[in-house]
């Protein structure tokens, strides 16, 4: 799809300098621009890329004036990042404006689905699912049972929504993504073999939940396991049953939450992290990559390390850490000039 700089001037509402006529199909940096793409400059180290860049059309701040002769053609706007941010979300709409039901899917007779619905080929919509308006769901994706599906939701190809899941409006799902499967729940008995725990619960995504590439969100052993509000998750996550994740909380690739874990508002969890079962995390509180938590914890704590700790006295016991092989020779040579004294 082409569009002209008049065009991306419009929905941008900036000015043109240069061809208004000239076209682009694709997005590139400014140091890989090539002709017919769309490129942009915000930060000032970049600059001198500007002058070069084979790039058809520019995206600039207001305030940016060429010292040398530019070949591109340049589109002035009040914030040049933000702009460009703005035309990649529009961008991605319009290439991902797909509408129809393709062959061959199931439907189920009792399933139901609102306007503009998207379903890809091979797809699977099982008995009394409820589908909102303007959702998007793309080759290969298995809707289970009972599952409720807001509006303007996303679901790229292969993820699996097992039955009785909720998931709001404006949700994206990607691909390999599996919510609701059974929760890790095992019994042994006297003879030291372990008997599966029915898990009879359901994952609920409320709105604007993100959830990233080959994550799994077990159902809830009773009751919900739930996403609040604007979470966002990376790839790779591992959500235990009845974990609670709180609103605009944000979680890196590879973290693992242990069954019935409660995580609190706006909270930051780097990759790697692991958080033992049954735990309070307070709201507010940031865990750095690769850490280990195995208590409660407070509101507004930054934790670090494994087992971790708080990130201050982390970072003062690290010059330690690192140079315990020269205080225990200090305290092997004190050792010995004791016993010589003696």
């Amino acid at each position: 799809m082409k569009f002209t700089a008049t065009q991306i001037a419009g929905i941008l509402e900036g000015d043109i300098v240069g061809n208004p006529d000239v076209e682009v199909s694709k997005l590139a940096k400014i140091e890989e621009g090539t002709e017919g793409t769309l490129t942009f400059l915000a930060n000032p180290k970049y600059t001198q890329y500007i002058y070069s860049t084979k790039s058809s059309i520019t995206i600039v701040n207001h305030d940016f004036e060429p010292d040398d002769i530019l070949s591109t053609t340049l589109i002035k706007v009040e914030d040049a990042y933000k702009a460009f941010s703005t035309l990649l979300n529009y961008y991605n709409q319009v290439k991902m404006n797909k509408v129809g039901i393709e062959q061959p899917t199931f439907i189920s007779e009792s399933a139901s689905y609102g306007e503009n619905l998207y379903l890809g080929a091979f797809s699977y919509l099982g008995d009394n699912v409820k589908i909102g308006d303007n959702v998007k769901i793309y080759p290969n994706t298995y809707v289970g049972d009972n599952v409720s599906i807001g509006n303007n939701v996303v679901i790229f190809s292969g993820a699996k929504i097992y039955s009785d899941s909720i998931i709001g409006n404006e949700c994206v799902i990607n691909s390999a993504v599996v919510i609701g499967a059974d929760g890790f729940g095992f019994t042994p008995n006297e003879k030291g073999e372990y008997t599966k725990v029915p898990q009879t619960g359901n994952v609920i995504l409320e709105d604007y939940v993100d959830v990233g590439a080959a994550t799994t969100i077990d159902r809830a052993t009773l009751g919900s396991t739930i996403i609040r509000r604007g979470v966002k998750l990376d790839n790779q996550i591992q959500i235990a049953h009845n974990v609670e994740i709180g609103k605009n909380t944000v979680i890196a690739a590879q973290t693992g939450i242990a069954g019935s874990t409660k995580i609190g508002e706006n909270c930051q969890i780097g990759g790697q992290v692991g958080i033992a079962g049954h735990l309070i995390i307070g709201n507010n509180v940031r865990v750095q990559a690769q850490s280990g938590i195995g208590r409660n914890v407070k509101n507004d704590e930054v934790l670090q390390g494994s087992p971790s700790f708080t990130y201050g006295d982390y970072n003062k016991s690290y010059v330690y850490f690192k140079n315990l092989p020269k205080i225990v020779k200090q305290l092997d040579d004190l050792e010995k000039k004791v016993k010589n004294n003696d």
